[in-house]
C-alpha cells in the first residue's frame, strides 16, 4: 500500500547546525499549505480557541506550581502542541479512546477530564484522578476513555494497539488514538505494534507528535528516517505529514485517518509536525536550541494565535469577547489550583488500595 500524499506540510525541521533557521524556512512552506487547509466555521474556531487556551493556561499554571514546590517529580508541559490533541478530538467520536506518553495533561483536558481532578493529581492530593498516587504521568479515566499517561517511553504504543484489538474483538466501531513522540518512534515495541495492527487490520491511529527534539536531541541527529509518516511503509501502513500547529489541518487529517481505521482498513500513521516551547520537562533548560528559534515559532506559528487572528479577521470577533473567554478560562484554572492546594493528601491506607482487582460479587 502506498504512503498517502502529504496534504499538509508543517514547519520545516530546524537543522542542528543552523539552529535559528528552522522557523524562518517554515513560514514559506506553511503558507503554501494554507490553500489546501479547510476553513472552520465561527463556532468551530471558537471551540478550538477555548479548548486550546484551556490547555495553555492550565500548563502555565502547572509550571508555576512546580516552581513553587507544589508539584513534585517530573512535569512535562504541552505548551505549543495544543492543536494536535484538540484537532484530533474534533475529528473523533464518542467512545474512541486516547492513550499517550508522559506529556499528557493536554490530552486529559481535551478528553473532558476535570481541571480540578488533573491538578489535584499533579499535587498528589486525595481528589486527584488516581487519588494522589499517580502524579503527572499516571492518570486515567475510563469514563472519558482516557487510558494514560505512561512514563515508559513508547510503552503506550503496544497498549494502544491492545485497545484497538479490544475494539476489533467487540466490534463496537470505536478507534484507538495512540499518541507518541519522535523519540519514542525509534523504540522496538513500536514496530512490533505496527506489524500486529496491520496484520489484524486493527482500528488504531498512530499519532506521532514530532516536536523535533525528543528529550533534547534534534531529530536529524537521532533518526535515520526523519519522515515519520513513512515509518509504516514496510508494513503497508499509510501515513501523512501534517502541520501540527494548525488545528484545521489536524482535524482534516484526523478525519481521514480515523475513517480509514474505523472502516476496517487497519492502522494509519499521522506525523504531527509540532513544537514545544518549554524544555522536555521542567528541569530542562533547553540549551540545545536558540531562543530566537523558539521566539520565531511563537510569533509565526503559534496554534492559538492563528485561531485568534482568524476570529478577529474573518468573524469580526472583538478583543473584549476574546478577553472574556480568556478570563473564564483563567477562572477555571485558578479554581483548579486553589482546590489542588487545599485538598487533603491521601490517607496512608491508600497505599494498599487498587492493587488487586476485586472479583464481582454474585
Amino acid at each position: 500500500m502506498a504512503v498517502a500524499a502529504r496534504k499538509s506540510k508543517a514547519p520545516a525541521q530546524p537543522k542542528a547546525a543552523a539552529r535559528g533557521r528552522g522557523a524562518k524556512e517554515a513560514a514559506g512552506k506553511t503558507s503554501a499549505a494554507l490553500s489546501n487547509t479547510p476553513s472552520f466555521t465561527k463556532e468551530e474556531d471558537l471551540h478550538a480557541y477555548h479548548e486550546m487556551l484551556l490547555i495553555r493556561r492550565f500548563e502555565e499554571k502547572a509550571g508555576q506550581m512546580y516552581g513553587m514546590g507544589l508539584i513534585g517529580g517530573f512535569c512535562h508541559l504541552y505548551i505549543g502542541q495544543e492543536a494536535v490533541v484538540i484537532g484530533m478530538q474534533m475529528a473523533s467520536k464518542d467512545g474512541d479512546q486516547v492513550i499517550t506518553g508522559y506529556r499528557d495533561h493536554g490530552h486529559m483536558l481535551a478528553c473532558g477530564m476535570e481541571s480540578r481532578g488533573v491538578m489535584a493529581e499533579l499535587t498528589g492530593r486525595r481528589g486527584g484522578y488516581s487519588r494522589g498516587k499517580g502524579g503527572s504521568m499516571h492518570m486515567f479515566s475510563r469514563e472519558k476513555n482516557f487510558y494514560g499517561g505512561h512514563g515508559i517511553v513508547g510503552a503506550q504504543v503496544s497498549l494502544g494497539t491492545g485497545l484497538a484489538f479490544a475494539d476489533w474483538y467487540r466490534g463496537d466501531n470505536t478507534v484507538s488514538m495512540t499518541y507518541f513522540g519522535d523519540g519514542a518512534a525509534n523504540q522496538g515495541q513500536v514496530y512490533e505494534s505496527f506489524n500486529m495492527a496491520q496484520l489484524w487490520k486493527l482500528p488504531v491511529v498512530f499519532i506521532i507528535e514530532n516536536n523535533r527534539y525528543a528529550m533534547g536531541t534534534a531529530v536529524n541527529r537521532a533518526s535515520a528516517q526523519t519522515d515519520f509518516s513513512r515509518r509504516g511503509v514496510s508494513f503497508g501502513i499509510p501515513g501523512e505529514q501534517v502541520d501540527g500547529m494548525d488545528v484545521r489541518a489536524v482535524r482534516e487529517a484526523g478525519l481521514r485517518a480515523i475513517e480509514h481505521a474505523r472502516s476496517g482498513k487497519g492502522p494509519y500513521i499521522l506525523e504531527m509536525q509540532t513544537y514545544r516551547y518549554r524544555g522536555h520537562s521542567m528541569s530542562d533548560p533547553a540549551k540545545y536550541r536558540s531562543k530566537d528559534e523558539v521566539q520565531r515559532m511563537r510569533e509565526e506559528h503559534d496554534p492559538i494565535e492563528q485561531v485568534r487572528a482568524r476570529l478577529i479577521r474573518d468573524f469580526k470577533i472583538g478583543e473584549d469577547e476574546l478577553k472574556a473567554i480568556d478570563a473564564k478560562v483563567r477562572e477555571v484554572v485558578n479554581d483548579a489550583a486553589e482546590f489542588a492546594t487545599h485538598d487533603p493528601e491521601p490517607d496512608v491506607s491508600e497505599l494498599y488500595t487498587d492493587i488487586l482487582l476485586e472479583p464481582a460479587q454474585g
